[in-house]
């Protein structure tokens, strides 16, 4: 893997010819829309194809596999395009293998959806996944499941073996956290019981991996009561073999003060969970001013505190799967960024001619475009360049991997970036 930045006076074809590939075969593993107006500044990933097959009348992807002596996902890895598709048509080239230079090895890569995902998009990711987060599951005080439509999605997961996980947050009936109806949990030893056998139930009846609990802003007081909740429901679930994770706040020491900190306690909740999820994302937020939503500095100095007391081999570097657009001049408690995908970034600067900036201190683009209002803005996003130097953390401290929030748009810079450095565990 090549990552190129487009320089003034590229085109695909100079691009191509400078790689001795075809600009189909960038056109194609970058899903470019906009191959005939690269911005400079652009980031494009080159592969280079090592084997690759011509399709032809009665192919099927498994009939390939076994022929090159390779699966089925490893495939749909290499020609994420096929999910697009009901038939293999013949001519069509299929990639067997790329040239990798660099392979790190196995990594786990949990990723978390909504209910109403596209399921093309789905079908496109869940070959790089070993989990699939299915997002969220409420409750009541009392102990009764506020369920989600989840059934095609588990059966989906299991299709192309991924382990699906039921997420379980304290949600009030706007969508937002409620640390109010977690206390109330904590406090009602009766409803906590209650809602651990339904959690079980649930997980058994749905053929569920585990359970991952995202409980966010806890009271401080609730600290111990979290940490109890935790340690019960993984005694009741380990037997029967799931897991659990938990998401965990970006601290960068332990006695970091805030409500979003201090229930989190690295040492204690990592010795607990199978996985944690450190949530190294959110500097740049709906209502910050304008910044990189994972920074690399601040990434690496939560998994320096991260990994000096929870076992590296427990943690999922959390991976941000969107972009903020913000109005200019920022003003603060005013200002509100608009969520793009990483793919409409692009799409955007196009549209406004934009050359795409490089901020080295926190290995993160942007640039700026003033709409036909007159109004200034400023985009910060991800491209193969920032994703390519955050998944490098992840050999560097000996994590397990990644947790990426969230996959509703399918973005084909982060996935070319996985599957040339890693091999995407499975576990079931």
């Amino acid at each position: 893997m090549t990552i190129y930045v487009v320089q003034p006076g590229d085109t695909i074809t100079s691009i191509a010819n400078q790689y001795g590939i075809t600009t189909n075969r960038i056109i194609v593993d970058n899903e470019l829309t906009n191959a005939n107006n690269l911005l400079v500044g652009q980031s494009l990933v080159i592969q280079f194809p090592e084997i690759s097959h011509t399709v032809v009348e009665g192919d099927t992807l498994y009939g390939i596999a076994q022929t090159y002596d390779t699966t089925p996902t490893r495939l749909l890895q290499n020609n994420p395009w096929i999910a697009d598709t009901e038939s293999l048509i013949p001519g069509t080239i299929v990639i067997i293998s790329f040239r990798r230079d660099e392979n790190f090895g196995n990594i786990v890569i949990n990723a978390y959806a909504y209910p109403y995902i596209d399921r093309t998009v789905l079908r496109k990711t869940l070959p790089f996944l070993t989990y699939l987060s299915l997002f969220t599951y409420g409750f009541t005080p009392q102990g009764d499941l506020i369920p989600i439509d989840d059934t095609e999605l588990i059966q989906l997961a299991r299709d192309y073996n991924v382990a699906p996980l039921m997420v379980l947050a304290p949600m009030d009936d706007n969508g937002a956290f409620s640390n109010e109806i977690a206390h109330q949990m904590f406090t009602n030893p009766e409803g906590q019981s209650r809602l651990i056998d339904n959690i079980l139930s649930n997980v058994q009846n749905k053929n569920y991996s585990g359970v991952d609990i995202d409980f966010e802003f806890v009271l401080p007081e609730d600290k111990e009561g979290f940490i109890s909740f935790i340690t019960a429901l993984k005694n009741r679930l380990e037997p029967f073999g799931y897991i659990i994770t938990v998401a965990l706040a970006p601290k960068t020491s332990g006695d970091q003060p805030g409500l979003l900190y201090q229930a989190h306690d690295y040492p204690r909740i990592g010795a607990i969970a199978d996985k944690v999820l450190l949530m190294t994302y959110e500097w740049g937020y709906t209502f910050s001013s304008p910044m990189a939503t994972a920074p690399l500095n601040s990434v690496r100095r939560v998994l320096a505190y991260g990994s000096s007391v929870i076992d590296p081999d427990k943690i999922l570097m959390g991976m941000p799967n969107y972009a903020y657009d913000w109005p200019l001049p920022y003003v603060r408690g005013e200002t509100r960024a608009e969520t793009i995908s990483n793919v409409e970034a692009i799409n955007r600067g196009v549209q406004y001619g934009v050359t795409i900036q490089f901020d080295e201190a926190s290995q993160a683009p942007f640039y700026y475009y003033t709409n036909s209002d007159g109004v200034e803005h400023v985009v910060w996003f991800d491209d193969a360049r920032s994703m390519n130097a955050k998944y490098r953390l992840i050999p560097e401290f000996n994590l397990s991997g990644a947790g990426i929030w969230q996959i509703m748009n399918y973005f084909p810079g982060m996935w070319l970036v996985v599957n040339s450095l890693f091999d995407v565990s499975k576990v079931l």
